[in-house]
């Protein structure tokens, strides 16, 4: 019967694939089907001499649209010289400017938005009472991850992200020196919640977080043992610094070459799958097969909310910490961890912590509840307490 259990696993993971893709299509259609990615205006038709109105003829831009950008006060405006509104670079500027926020406000869908956002803080609130009333087990964790990537993914799409709220800030920054408040007021709230309690938004709130870190589970026995192959802990230093390579890379590319790195492989996109091209298509494949042997690896690797959540992490409110009065040393809590955060957070020899996801595996095998989720400030270990074995149990 074990032979089955790689087998088991296999169909599980496609069955959740073909959910999600299936289901993401049908909810996609029933949203009515926008790619909830904006369009940039593109390059401007400006002559010298030429009015107002000349120039939204050019440039296929309404009376409507001249007069929010221009602030026109009668029809007779659309006769003044477009030069009165500054040089060409100023007016170039300022016309992309209110088109690319015209563009972000237009690809929205505001009824489905402030609806998810309800929805997180519903949920969140939920899962941090089971956890505090310590139910977050390996049964439990892996339900409340797929309902994660049900409600916030497939039924309530792409957009927004935590992801999102960074990636795309940046962009538009970069192409438009243009600043879209509500995106500004999202990535406030998710920064918040990190403050509050680690990586909660990621961790329990993400679509694309919460698939990878389902997939991942579905490769575990409830040992957290690996079924297929082995899972792998890819060291801190290595995973962050590729991490802010990216940033660096995207972050450039998108202020020289206006165009978005991320685009074409984002991994939201699998909940938006009628807009997901081939080169997406493979790279989230390779991704989500990636996830069962290593912990959320676009998280990790890629994810530009990840890093500066990661940064805001430092100062956590609520996070994981160890009561070493009480902790035998058996470091159990460090082997389920799925990446190496709770080694580093159990001996402290490190003076970086890596990203902590709060998933409550360290908590869940604790064999003396040592582990707290709290806002006890995290100590130092007692010298020694690591090196002999202790005498109820423990392993050196």
């Amino acid at each position: 019967m074990a032979g089955y259990l790689p087998l088991r696993k296999i169909i599980l993971l496609i069955v959740i694939i073909v959910i999600v893709i299936g289901l993401s299509i049908l909810s996609g259609r029933i949203w009515g089907g926008k790619s909830e990615q904006s369009q940039r205006p593109g390059e401007l038709i400006i002559e010298k001499g030429m009015t107002v109105g000349r120039f939204g003829q050019a440039n296929a831009l309404s009376n409507k649209v001249l007069k929010e950008i221009f602030d026109l006060k009668t029809k007779a405006d659309l006769e003044k010289p477009l030069s009165e509104y500054g040089t060409v670079d100023q007016v170039t500027s300022m016309v992309k400017k209110r088109l690319a926020l015209a563009a972000e406000h237009e690809s929205k869908n505001w009824i489905k938005i402030p609806a998810k956002f309800l929805l997180w803080f519903v949920f969140l609130s939920m899962v941090f009472i089971l956890a505090k009333k310590r139910r977050v087990t390996s049964g439990a964790r892996k339900g409340l991850l797929f309902a994660a990537v049900l409600i916030f993914g497939v039924i309530m799409g792409s957009d927004p992200s935590p992801m999102g709220t960074v990636k795309d800030a940046i962009h538009l920054y970069g192409t438009a020196h243009a600043v879209f408040p509500p995106r500004m007021i999202a990535l406030t709230v998710f920064l918040a919640i990190v403050f509050f309690a680690n990586k909660y938004i990621c961790a329990w709130g993400c679509q694309a977080g919460t698939l990878q870190d389902l997939i991942f589970r579905i490769n575990q026995t409830d040992g957290q043992k690996a079924v297929m192959g082995r899972q792998i802990k890819i060291p801190f230093v290595v995973t962050n610094s590729i991490r802010f390579i990216f940033f660096c890379v995207f972050t450039f590319v998108a202020f020289s070459l206006g165009t978005d790195i991320v685009e074409p492989v984002d991994p939201f996109k699998i909940y938006n799958p009628a807009h997901l091209g081939l080169t997406g298509g493979i790279f989230i494949g390779a991704l989500l097969l990636a996830s069962l042997f290593t912990y959320r690896p676009w998280c990790h690797l890629f994810c530009p909310f990840g890093l500066v959540g990661w940064l805001v992490e430092k100062i956590s409110l609520v996070k994981i910490s160890v009561n070493y009065e009480t902790c035998i040393a058996c470091q159990r809590c460090a082997a389920a961890c799925p990446s190496t955060v709770m080694g580093a957070i159990l001996k402290r020899h490190k003076k970086t912590i890596p990203d902590c996801f709060a998933c409550y595996t360290c908590r869940e095998v604790c064999p003396t509840g040592s582990i707290q989720f709290s806002t006890r400030k995290r100590t130092l270990p007692p010298p020694g307490h690591f090196d002999k074995k202790k005498k109820d149990g423990g392993q050196p």
